[in-house]
């Protein structure tokens, strides 16, 4: 079983033996290369797109205070609630299928609008804001296991 080993010479993530095929700035350019790649027939099981210089970014989306913090807990438990009164009305057909979808909606926004608005409230301001977080890296490189790499090449050649 071959191990992944990062040399101390280079940048260039090794897992067996690959060669570089090309090498972007975003991640779009090194899937638009695979993508022809696999357009062509190319076995892309011998591909590689490894980022290097990885950043943790987060994007802020937007303020949260406590009445937003409820509204989403609101919504959040009433799709709760409404699946916890489907599941209800079909289990116990003898009761009106219509009320269980009704109470298990309302009963899932008050709780949810409960839950919501305490949890913010919980954080005492520390985090007044909602965001997304999520990996970014400098640059993107196509790696192809060397045994591949001349077909790979000529089909990139072939492509353009």
């Amino acid at each position: 079983m071959r191990t992944a080993t990062l040399t101390a010479t280079s940048t260039e993530w090794i897992r067996g033996e690959t060669q570089p095929l090309a090498s972007s700035l975003t991640y779009r350019e090194a899937e638009a290369v695979v993508d022809r790649l696999a357009d062509s027939g190319f076995p892309v099981r011998h591909l590689r797109i490894v980022g290097r210089d990885l950043y943790s970014v987060e994007q802020i989306t937007r303020s949260q205070s406590l009445l937003r913090s409820a509204g989403a807990g609101t919504a959040s438990g009433a799709w709760f609630g409404l699946l916890i009164g489907l599941l209800l009305s079909v289990f116990l057909p003898g009761v009106g299928g219509t009320v269980m979808l009704l109470s298990g909606l309302v009963y899932g926004a008050v709780w949810g609008a409960f839950f919501g608005f305490v949890a913010h409230w919980l954080t005492h301001g520390r985090r007044d804001f909602a965001s997304h977080e999520g990996l970014v890296a400098a640059s993107y490189d196509v790696l192809v296991d060397r045994p591949h790499a001349n077909s790979a090449r000529q089909l990139l050649a072939d492509a353009i």
